[in-house]
């Protein structure tokens, strides 16, 4: 595609999130970061300035709503308004990471459905459409009343382990609700599918009762959307290594690590986890950590949603 797309004032505007993400962005799509002045006032409140005139154009807020996520999620808010009474032509608010979407139905009476409420604030706040990827639960996007497109991580993790040897490999979903997610990766590498039957007390918490499949002298591949305190992950590696696997590589599209995941993983039998950067995280605290990047998935993204072209056929 030559260079004549650009010439629709596209405006691309970052949180702060993850700016070093929305910099590659910028680089990949040869469009210069938006300049925004977003600070607090003394008591917290969020204060955003769009530092450039947006009137009529197609801008992109750039803000995955990861941990502080309150913070996040709030400021995603207001940049939205600022831009919606600024005359902003179009508003796409991209969010490399979704959070709150684990809490997407009722599991029991008296409970919030967070995620339908998020969805709501954003469309509120003057959103037109939302990129984001891999959503936890795919009917969220049932939760939003304006466009979604949903993009998956999927081929950014494959090209990574492309020239790896994927003999006697089987790909491990850890939970029955990966299933779907982690055939759709096994079908991919040719690879046989083992799935984990776990159980999960209360929130962060999960224990293992069964393993269906054999992963007796294979290599494992365990993927998932998200990795938040890493007991799941830990705790199905260490089941499928008491099985007999030959070796452990684990992947998630989302590198949440609280409290003390870094230090579970490091001390697993995990050889290598792969993380996206929709997340900012510190790679340096662990070497079996490894960081790829979606800001070309991302930038590809933009650019088709800007000119009109389809976005499925990224994942033909």
């Amino acid at each position: 595609m030559s260079d004549s797309w650009k010439t629709g004032a596209l405006k691309v505007i970052s949180g702060s999130a993850n700016p070093e993400l929305s910099r590659k962005i910028c680089a990949i799509l040869g469009v210069p970061l938006s300049e925004a002045r977003v600070g607090r006032f003394a008591d917290g409140e969020i204060d955003v300035h769009i530092l450039e005139n947006v009137r009529g154009n197609d801008c992109y807020v750039i803000q995955p709503t990861c941990p502080p996520v309150n913070e996040n999620v709030m400021e995603l808010l207001v940049m939205m308004d600022a831009l919606r009474r600024a005359s902003a032509g179009r508003i796409t608010a991209v969010l490399p990471y979704y959070g709150y979407a684990r809490a997407d139905r009722k599991p029991a009476p008296r409970v919030a459905i967070t995620a339908k409420l998020v969805a709501n604030l954003i469309t509120s706040a003057g959103a037109n459409r939302v990129i984001t990827i891999d959503l936890h639960a795919a009917q969220i996007q049932g939760f939003f009343d304006i466009p979604l497109d949903h993009l998956y991580a999927r081929p950014v993790v494959l090209e990574h382990i492309k020239n790896r040897d994927l003999t006697n490999m089987v790909v491990v979903s850890p939970d029955v609700g990966s299933v779907e997610r982690a055939r759709s990766f096994a079908k991919r590498l040719n690879a046989g599918l083992v799935i984990i039957d776990k159980r999960r007390p209360r929130p962060n918490e999960a224990t293992i009762y069964n393993i269906i499949g054999d992963v007796k002298g294979m290599n494992c591949f365990i993927f998932d959307d998200l990795v938040d305190t890493a007991g799941t992950l830990v705790q199905t590696a260490y089941a499928i290594k008491e099985h007999g696997a030959a070796s452990i590589t684990a992947a998630c599209t989302h590198g949440v690590l609280s409290r003390d995941a870094i230090e579970k993983i490091h001390n697993s039998p995990i050889e290598e986890l792969i993380i996206t950067d929709t997340i900012p995280a510190n790679a340096s605290k662990s070497a079996k950590i490894k960081v790829i990047s979606v800001a070309a998935l991302l930038a590809e993204a933009i650019k088709r949603n800007h000119v009109g072209q389809s976005i499925s056929e990224l994942f033909k």
